[in-house]
């Protein structure tokens, strides 16, 4: 690995796995949606959601979020392989959440990704969740009071 344009392919994969975090964490769902190519797909198959294309990404992503009362997901690096324009992957997720309607959720997966290099960077063209460990015992904890920072982050 001592390629200077793999690394940097590398380093933007990762970038682009942590900003998908980052951006459904922020509820920003235009950014989340804009990861993945035009044509890309986002499959969650433990739950029969299996979405084509950014708008059915974005719409899906903000239909999902809207049943959350809190989401925490941390993404963990994973493996890439590179085939020049194209690569393919594995990071590793946990979250914890509690839903509106009570139940609460602690569970550690993976991504299987596809990604493209595009005119905009890398982007994932396919997205397909796996849960490995599932605990639905009720969460102890609860959020803190709304947090100041997202009345900027709606703001902007």
């Amino acid at each position: 690995m001592n390629d200077p344009r793999e690394t940097a392919d590398r380093t933007a994969i990762e970038a682009l796995r942590a900003e998908y975090s980052d951006a459904a964490m922020m509820l920003d769902h235009e950014r989340f949606a804009s990861l993945f190519t035009d044509d890309g797909v986002m499959v969650i198959p433990d739950a029969g959601i299996e979405h084509r294309g950014r708008a059915a990404i974005l719409d899906g992503a903000t239909r999902l979020r809207a049943g959350w009362e809190f989401m925490v997901q941390t993404t963990h690096p994973g493996v890439v392989e590179l085939h020049g324009d194209t690569a393919t992957g594995r990071a590793y997720i946990q979250e914890l959440g509690r839903l509106r309607d009570g139940r609460s959720i602690v569970n550690y997966a993976l991504f299987h990704d596809r990604y493209q290099r595009t005119p905009q960077g890398w982007k994932f063209t396919e997205r397909v969740y796996e849960v490995r460990y599932l605990d639905t015992s009720t969460l102890g904890g609860s959020p803190p009071p709304y947090p100041k920072w997202a009345d900027a982050a709606v703001a902007e």
